[in-house]
């Protein structure tokens, strides 16, 4: 029985904590929201790596799903040390936004808390990275929701 308790335990200390989900309503659709996105990241000096249209994704096979968008950005100059400190970073970057429409028609941004997503590895305090990536992402999106 103590090895199954110990095993148990074990297993659920491997798993990824989940990291909290920030959501952010916006006042217009799904796409011109992630193209106010993309452009706020553009403007920020980031790069937009994709843009991932679920929906339609969906829709290719057949299914339904309602409008979600992917944009995948990042910015090599914070990014690259957090990798260079751990590289098991690069599972969680590039950064990703999710703009969808929930089952009433709203428009909601929403991505991973950053302090959460790298919890757990070992990413130095000092030069503020996380934090810079999580500046960045509430000031990109409240832009992207207006």
């Amino acid at each position: 029985m103590k090895q199954i308790v110990l095993s148990a335990a074990l297993a659920c200390a491997a798993l990824p904590a989940l990291a909290e989900v920030v959501q952010l309503k916006s006042a217009k659709a799904v796409g011109p929201t992630v193209d106010a996105l993309e452009a706020a990241v553009t403007e920020a000096g980031a790069k937009v790596v994709a843009r991932v249209d679920h929906g339609k994704g969906a829709a290719s096979v057949d299914m339904p799903l309602g409008e979600s968008q992917l944009l995948i950005f990042g910015n090599p100059a914070l990014g690259t040390p957090v990798m260079q400190a751990d590289p098991l970073a690069g599972l969680r970057l590039p950064l990703k936004v999710l703009v969808y429409a929930d089952a009433e028609g709203q428009v909601w941004l929403a991505y991973e808390n950053p302090a959460d997503m790298f919890a757990g590895l070992a990413i130095p305090a000092e030069g503020g990275a996380i934090e810079k990536m999580a500046g960045a992402l509430a000031k990109l999106t409240e832009k992207a929701a207006q």
